[in-house]
């Protein structure tokens, strides 16, 4: 029994080693072939080896590749001739019939259980997007924010567009700052932040009702000014970013779900896997992420074995901008990972110049 990070650092150790089987949790943190973490897994010997995961396909089809890699080396072929005969047919050209020959390929290695099925005393878990609309200076900044990086776009060629991927995706993150609150971008910025005071509505309302709640967001920096409209309310909470130390954010935990402090902040990378926060009712999304499997495991923090209460779990998105078009995004990579599993239809999850423009369309 070990770790990713200290199988990583032990792995000289296993030299000559044989196990009889190798089971791997949360295996989507091999989903890239590259790193240490998946090299390491699969340098293992074992007569048998068993990938768990909720998250087989979170963003594309390498990922599936790379998990079937460690199981059964060989059996999807090398990644180049993977990504010819399958990921790119599927991805790009919507090819129905490599789509059906992957999974008549995948399938009898994969015993699905959704937890609807295993769980039935779960309690049902309730979705709901809260839209919000900006205020006419929010408007403005936000609106010129997409027009200099309409321009940006249309003054490049697909060759300029790949060199300028990096800072590309730099402008679409300040866009969806934006969205959350344009002080994280703009320290000048006087204004008010629409989802900000939605936000506060939607705690106060939820604390005047007995619930108690996880929110999450991406950013820290906005967790940041989340707390300190949560202190001038006199709102008490706890509060897990990637720099809280493992031992602190289990006595955090613990006293969470053993206490009534009503609102819990964890940024969604820090607290997407590995916590019980039973102790909360209620999880709000500050915003939403390009894939919606990270969304759902951190919501699975709440809806999970020993819950009894009925979940509510809200989403904030500002209206017309780029959060709506996540929104959709999200919706065809979970049906990319639906199709593979189950099957029907194909979608494609490849951005380029013009999806791109798209996501900047109202």
């Amino acid at each position: 029994v070990t770790s990713y990070d200290l199988l990583k650092r032990d792995i000289n150790l296993y030299d000559g080693k044989v196990f009889e089987y190798e089971i791997i949790d949360e295996a989507q943190y091999i989903k890239n072939q590259t790193t240490a973490a998946a090299k390491a897994v699969k340098l293992i010997r074992s007569k048998a080896k068993f990938a768990l995961t909720g998250t087989p396909i979170e963003n594309r089809l390498s990922e599936l590749w790379s998990i079937f890699d460690y199981l059964m080396p060989g059996f999807l072929y090398g990644y180049d001739v993977f990504k010819n005969e399958f990921e790119t047919p599927i991805v790009k050209y919507q090819d129905e019939e490599a789509m059906a020959r992957l999974q008549k390929m995948v399938r009898p290695f994969i015993l699905r259980r959704l937890k609807k099925d295993v769980l039935k005393d779960l309690p049902e878990k309730l979705e709901e997007n809260r839209v919000v609309k900006f205020d006419e200076k929010q408007q403005k900044l936000y609106d010129a924010q997409v027009l200099h990086m309409k321009n940006e776009l249309a003054s490049s060629d697909d060759k300029d567009f790949n060199k300028k991927k990096i800072e590309i995706l730099a402008e679409l993150t300040r866009l969806r700052q934006v969205c959350c609150d344009p002080r994280l971008c703009y320290d000048n910025y006087d204004g008010s932040s629409a989802k900000l005071d939605s936000c506060m509505e939607l705690i106060q309302s939820a604390i005047d009702g007995g619930h108690r709640m996880l929110l999450f967001s991406q950013f820290t920096s906005m967790l940041e000014l989340l707390e300190k409209r949560l202190d001038a309310e006199n709102i008490e909470y706890y509060k897990i970013t990637g720099e809280t130390s493992k031992q602190k954010r289990m006595e955090l935990v613990k006293q969470f779900n053993e206490g009534t402090v009503p609102v819990f902040l964890i940024s969604l990378k820090a607290g997407g896997v590995g916590l019980n926060l039973i102790g909360a009712d209620m999880v709000i999304h500050y915003d939403p992420w390009w894939n919606k499997a990270a969304q759902n495991q951190a919501t699975d923090r709440a809806h999970r074995i020993g819950q009894k209460h009925a979940i509510n779990v809200y989403q904030l998105i500002a209206e017309e901008t780029i959060e709506q078009k996540i929104c959709e995004l999200q919706q065809v990579k979970e049906d990319l990972a639906e199709e593979v599993l189950s099957g029907e239809g194909i979608s494609s999850t490849q951005f380029n110049k013009d999806e791109i423009m798209n996501l900047l369309e109202k």
